[in-house]
């Protein structure tokens, strides 16, 4: 008696282990006429399938698959008519469907993370039929008499209906901070030109919530697709405060005009008709000189093409920033702030941490920033390989 329950103890704890390596959906579609549903996994932005389960006469169908840490997956029949779920190892999903597309009314449970993706696709929903009934009623109006009192109304309801959907997500992204189902709430669309966060400073959110997912799903490919978009995003933004700064100023200001290493005055304006990497740098920083060393392999690789490196020093030892160059061989032009305690050009860029750098196209117009290593050498390869 006591070996067949210290056998049943170990089948108990080997399912239990091996359960936890996996998730199951059982689920039921009412009225189907389709014979199979699919099941693909979300790589990033590309969709895998990775089963398909045949449905009984009377619309069940199970999945079981492997896992080792929460995912999104799309059920459904095609690329149109389909449910997004988050699962997670160990879970046991129920899902119930009462129409012939999926995503309209569907029940789910059993899934912490599918039910709170379902929670943001019903809200989109319902505010996708107000503003489309809006637009509906704004084209009647505007060929009756009293538009002019009553267009301005509907577009202020319109305004406030988008605003309450960016506070629904905002909401629901602090609420939700450590769950993947919040990069959902980040990228859903009012329609496909248009983000439910829209505006500028909503970049915050995308920061918080991509810190605190690298923290609790470092291996997680969504999350670390989430940081990458960040940092593009968060550079682009750099991007644009810099174009808009030289709207404002002088041109000539945003035209650094130095000593190179020579003695000799040179202006970044000087290298239009170049692809050019403006660099600001410190002799002391271990960082800033195995920068400048792999620079110098790009620098051989494209100088020739045209492409040029304004490099801008920070250090207020100029023997040390002279020493620096040399002994390392620097090619391109070198120079340094004219007042290294007041460094104005470093101001003006922006520049937070070093190294740093912007990139000119030929019309001397920024296109990229902060582009280091891998990234940097990919972006100059796919200038000069057109």
């Amino acid at each position: 008696m006591k070996r067949i329950l210290f056998l049943l103890t170990l089948v108990i704890i080997f399912t239990g282990c091996n359960y936890k390596n996996q998730f199951a959906v059982n689920g039921v579609i009412k009225d189907s006429k389709e014979k199979y549903v699919y099941l693909n996994k979300l790589d990033v932005d590309t969709r895998v399938l990775v089963d398909s389960a045949k449905i009984s006469r009377k619309g069940s169908f199970r999945f079981k698959l492997k896992a080792t840490g929460p995912d999104f997956y799309q059920l459904g029949f095609s690329t149109t008519n389909f449910i997004t779920l988050l699962a997670e190892p160990g879970e046991k999903i129920n899902l119930l469907f009462n129409g012939k597309n999926l995503f309209e009314n569907y029940s789910v449970k059993g899934s912490a993370g599918s039910e709170k993706l379902q929670t943001l696709d019903l809200f989109l929903a319902g505010t996708k039929r107000k503003l489309d009934s809006l637009s509906t009623l704004y084209t009647k109006a505007s060929h009756e008499p009293g538009f002019d009192v009553k267009g301005p109304l509907l577009n202020a309801e319109f305004t406030d209906v988008v605003k309450a959907q960016r506070k629904n997500n905002i909401d629901f992204i602090i609420n939700n901070i450590n769950s993947l189902a919040s990069i959902k709430a980040l990228y859903q669309r009012i329609n496909p030109q248009t983000y439910v966060l829209y505006e500028p400073h909503d970049l915050q959110y995308l920061k918080i919530v991509t810190d605190s997912l690298t923290r609790h799903y470092p291996n997680s490919k969504q999350v670390q697709a989430l940081a990458r978009d960040f940092k593009k995003e968060y550079n682009q933004m750099l991007v644009s405060q810099i174009e808009q700064i030289s709207k404002k100023l002088p041109s000539t200001t945003l035209n650094p005009d130095l000593i190179n290493i020579s003695g000799k005055r040179v202006a970044l304006s000087s290298l239009k008709g170049k692809y050019v990497l403006l660099t600001f740098w410190s002799a002391q920083s271990k960082d800033c000189i195995e920068e400048n060393l792999q620079l110098k392999e790009f620098y051989k690789l494209y100088n020739k093409k045209g492409f040029e490196i304004y490099q801008i020093n920070l250090d207020e030892n100029e023997v040390l920033w002279k020493a620096a160059v040399k002994f390392d061989e620097l090619p391109w032009i070198n120079t340094r702030e004219d007042d290294p305690k007041d460094p104005k050009n470093a101001l003006l860029f922006n520049v937070k941490t070093l190294p740093a750098n912007y990139l000119f196209d030929k019309e001397s117009k920024i296109i990229a920033s902060n582009l280091h290593g891998k990234e940097l050498q990919l972006k100059l390869d796919q200038l000069f390989t057109k």
